[in-house]
């Protein structure tokens, strides 16, 4: 039998009930052998919405994290940008010298949603707040490393702070979705569309709804919806059992 491992997975705002909301999902994969440990920011910004926040956050976290980092074998910050947690973290010595895993929600995310896609189409990215827009964008281009890539289709927004998502009410919600998926998929041949929040856990039918209500059930039904949340711990799993 595998020997059991443990991932943490680290909510960087200060916002309880957003961590709480990360569990279902993560439970969902039935990962069975290994064990789950949540955090949330102790202090901080409730809501990451620029790059300031992504700073601010990275430094109210750290020092409360360096004790847990000998605890675990991989880490997942749930935050869909390039949070300077990944790199800050991926660069400790005792996560270097122990070879522990660590990825972010969008990085996952990304990689997984190039793997899913077939020959000609491209993958997109729903968000919150429309800075998120530019922002995104500029970090997918740095991950691939390209100022451009076909298989990249952009990145569209609600206009709704990750807070509001689930304070607003589902029809607001629903209705901001389904403008921002429709203008996705009226970009291009999409076959993959990243939820580019982490507060945008479990909204999957409702962009499923919004798909097919664009593109029709057959096409609709068919582009994955990938959730960086489950895209990172999926990768965890295996990145934390194989022998670099």
């Amino acid at each position: 039998m595998a020997s059991r491992k443990s991932i943490l997975i680290i909510n960087p705002n200060s916002t309880q009930s957003m961590t709480d909301g990360l569990k279902p999902l993560v439970d969902s994969l039935h990962f069975h052998n290994t064990t789950y440990t949540y955090f949330t920011a102790p202090s901080g910004p409730p809501s990451i919405n620029s790059a300031t926040d992504t700073t601010a956050s990275a430094q109210h976290c750290l020092p409360s994290l360096l004790h847990l980092l000998p605890h675990h074998d991989g880490f997942l910050i749930a935050c869909y940008s390039a949070h300077p947690l990944v790199a800050l973290l991926q660069a400790h010595e005792t996560v270097r010298a122990g070879k522990k895993m660590v990825t972010g929600i969008f990085e996952a995310s990304v990689a997984t949603s190039l793997q899913c896609l077939a020959p000609g189409e491209r993958f997109g990215i729903v968000s919150t707040g429309q800075a998120w827009e530019a922002m995104l964008s500029e970090a997918v281009r740095d991950f691939l490393g390209a100022e451009t890539s076909a298989r990249f289709a952009g990145v569209e927004t609600t206009g709704l702070t990750a807070v509001e998502l689930h304070d607003v009410g589902a029809e607001v919600v629903g209705e901001r979705m389904r403008e921002a998926v429709g203008r996705l998929v009226r970009r291009g041949e999409i076959g993959a569309v990243c939820l580019g929040c982490a507060g945008m856990a479990g909204m999957n039918e409702m962009v499923r709804g919004a798909l097919v209500g664009e593109l029709g059930g057959e096409k609709g039904g068919r582009v994955k919806i990938v959730d960086g949340v489950q895209a990172g711990v999926a990768w965890l799993e295996g990145a934390i059992r194989m022998e670099f």
